[in-house]
């Protein structure tokens, strides 16, 4: 059976397209690894799972969680695990917690960045927590370090929710893990509702208001929003869980959609909050909301309005001021009156 055979310009065509293509891909560098690897600090910080822990899944505990009256001395272990190579030297600290502007979890710095205010020595639980001299710790390659740590609670110390966390640094790279401190004593749970306005119109409608932590423990509120119209009740919002841990003493500004919103109407939108432990608060808000384009065209109307009324009452003050002429004076040069023409004929 014959092999066809590609003619010989074709096939001189191909030989310089492969000898141009082999180079460029033996010279090609390799791929980039991923970024989010890089990111990565090689190792990880968590609590020692205890005997309560092991019906989780996973066996582990999110978050350490510690009680006990003034003057008490804590403890609790902290787990390093290094997933590396190579030898890692991690620093450990304790930091107070608290709500960033929108409510999300954060950790004081170690030191104050700049325009911060400065903490009093001792404020708050994160300088509670002490490592002794465990607070730098060396971990070999693929190995797991158990790290004892105390927490004191100073006598005198107010009772409720202290929030703090167990900070681990190495290279920049920090690790936090939450500590949920409560000091024995009463427990006062409230809330206030401030500073509710309605922004946007129609869908992009939100409601903005300021929650703050009256009492002295850790708040999951929910929210319920209501609103009322001139003609009555307008759709609003039915109860919810706010994704926020209001922590004592916080304050959080926030938002919440309202797609529901009417586009001409003049509202007033009631807040309702609550939270457990009979923390409970309510606050209104009122608004006119007017469509951009009617109120462009209202605005222009108005506009054309007040410019004519000032044309009519310059037009009449011009001519309230214009001097009459005396009587039986002459009449002016140029304007002479027009002749009369006396009727003559016979009647019918």
């Amino acid at each position: 059976m014959p092999v066809l055979r590609p003619p010989r310009r074709l096939r001189r065509l191909g030989a310089l397209l492969l000898a141009a293509t082999v180079p460029a891909l033996l010279l090609a560098p390799p791929a980039a690894a991923d970024p989010a690897a890089a990111d990565e600090p090689g190792w990880t910080a968590e609590p020692v799972a205890g005997p309560a822990a092991a019906a989780r899944p996973g066996g582990g505990r999110p978050y350490f969680y510690l009680s006990g009256p003034p003057g008490t001395v804590l403890e609790d272990r902290l787990a390093l695990a290094n997933t590396t190579d190579r030898e890692r030297t991690v620093t450990l600290r304790g930091a107070d917690a608290y709500n960033t502007a929108d409510g999300a979890f954060a950790v004081r710095p170690a030191r104050p960045a700049a325009g911060d205010r400065p903490q009093a020595p001792g404020a708050g639980a994160g300088a509670w927590i002490s490592f002794g001299a465990g607070a730098t710790v060396t971990i070999p390659p693929r190995t797991r370090a158990v790290v004892p740590f105390t927490l004191t609670v100073p006598p005198g110390s107010p009772p409720g929710d202290h929030p703090a966390a167990v900070v681990a640094a190495e290279g920049g790279h920090e690790v936090g893990v939450r500590v949920h401190l409560r000091v024995s004593g009463p427990a006062l749970a409230a809330l206030t509702v401030e500073d509710v306005a309605v922004r946007g119109r129609g869908p992009s409608a939100v409601v903005a208001y300021t929650l703050v932590n009256r009492g002295n423990v850790a708040l999951a509120p929910d929210l319920a929003l209501r609103a009322e119209g001139l003609f009555g009740d307008v759709p609003g919002r039915t109860g919810r869980a706010l994704p926020v841990e209001l922590l004592p003493g916080q304050r959080v500004e926030l938002t919440e959609p309202w797609p529901g919103a009417p586009a001409l109407d003049r509202v007033r939108v009631t807040l309702t909050v609550s939270a457990p432990g009979g923390a409970r608060a309510v606050a209104s808000g009122s608004r006119w909301l007017v469509p951009w384009n009617l109120a462009g065209w209202a605005g222009a109307g108005l506009l054309a309005l007040g410019g004519t009324t000032a044309a009519a009452l310059c037009l009449v003050r011009a001519r309230r001021l214009r001097p009459d002429p005396p009587h039986g004076a002459p009449p002016a040069a140029g304007h002479a009156p027009a002749p009369e023409h006396e009727l003559t004929g016979a009647p019918r």
